[in-house]
């Protein structure tokens, strides 16, 4: 193929103007993932359900790597889904978002192995002694971790051990083992899976205050048994205004990044592994100016502190979002809204990936 001069003066002339466009403007082109692996950060992930039929408009949401390189089961690998009965393991789900993880090259945060929710009455009701819980606890773990060894990048090994005060929740397992179930678990699944990151995850943790403090205290707990223990994930199931179950609006950046200092000071990551921001509905233009600002402070608040490797929202569109179903009255918590249209709280967690940290 020939060019004659003008072919050649008008392309070098587009790409001088490709390679000056403003910073701002490159900044705006970028995805949610290319953002954050720009900063240095390992990861942006979601929340994920496989459905049948498939929704191919939420599919290629999640599916797109300029936004995500993680994926998270939603409900899958959690006990009720993965060992119905004792010893009957039914993986069919699990190995499907494994199998898709593994297909398209993407990082996969497990979860969970040990959560008093989602448990079948088996185990919360069997009422086992001391010694029979925990061999029901290892052969769970050592199932269920053991098929995925290798492929899960991070496991939420215990989930949601506390209570708001900061004290044990009485689940199953620390009524009958005590607090010393939580080290057990961690020394069983690295024993399974050496290699994935594991991490303690729990809600309410972004205040700083004493159920924050309880989950510092089962760091030094895990670390006092000689256990590996990775991270902490913060799950910033937040509100952007006050409701009926929140109250009052997500904090500020400094509050966040104090919160994840607690657990970095124990020199483990941390991670916001569960992100979505509610609010009283209906939405109006002016309630998602200010949900932006708060998904912007999340952004920040990881940004600001070297060891926050990644962030995971809960799914990517509000029509699936669970927040509706147990908060009535609650709701437009994610990026896109129930037509799959991206909302300005999209543009504000960009922003905060772009420009948290910066000095």
């Amino acid at each position: 193929m020939r060019f004659d001069l003008s072919t050649v003066t008008a392309v070098l002339a587009c790409a001088s103007a490709v390679t000056a466009l403003p910073q701002d403007e490159r900044h705006k082109a970028q995805g949610l993932y290319k953002a954050i692996k720009d900063r240095g950060r390992g990861f942006l992930g979601t929340a994920v359900t496989l459905r049948n039929p498939a929704d191919t408009q939420e599919a290629a949401i999640y599916g797109n790597k300029n936004d995500f390189n993680s994926i998270t089961p939603e409900n899958a690998q959690k006990w009720e889904s993965t060992e119905p009965a004792r010893g009957q393991f039914t993986f069919d789900q699990a190995d499907a978002h494994v199998k898709y993880a593994t297909d398209n090259k993407l990082q996969i945060h497990c979860h969970t192995l040990v959560w008093h929710s989602q448990l079948p009455t088996w185990v919360s009701e069997g009422g086992f002694d001391n010694a029979t819980l925990i061999q029901v606890m290892r052969e769970h773990i050592q199932a269920v971790a053991g098929r995925y060894k290798g492929r899960c990048t991070r496991w939420d090994v215990v989930n949601e051990a506390l209570n708001e005060d900061g004290t044990y929740r009485e689940s199953v397992f620390y009524n009958t083992i005590g607090e010393a179930y939580i080290p057990i678990a961690f020394k069983i699944a690295h024993e399974v899976d050496p290699n994935a990151k594991l991490f303690y995850n729990d809600y309410n943790l972004e205040y700083a205050e004493a159920k924050a403090l309880g989950a510092q205290r089962i760091v030094k707990l895990i670390k006092s048994y000689g256990v590996k223990i990775d991270g902490v994930g913060l799950q910033a199931h937040l509100a952007s205004e006050s409701t009926p179950t929140a109250p009052g609006p997500a904090p500020d950046e400094a509050t966040l990044t104090m919160a994840l200092r607690l657990y970095t000071s124990e020199k483990v990551d941390v991670a916001y592994t569960e992100i979505d921001i509610r609010m009283n509905t209906p939405a109006t233009p002016e309630k998602l100016v200010v949900a932006a600002a708060a998904w912007e402070r999340v952004a920040r608040s990881c940004l600001a502190e070297k060891r926050c490797v990644g962030m995971t929202v809960w799914g990517v569109s509000d029509k699936y979002s669970w927040i509706p179903g147990v908060f009535a009255g609650e709701g437009a918590a994610l990026l896109w809204d129930e037509n799959y249209q991206k909302k300005p709280t999209y543009a504000g967690f960009l922003k905060g990936i772009q420009q948290g940290g910066r000095r």
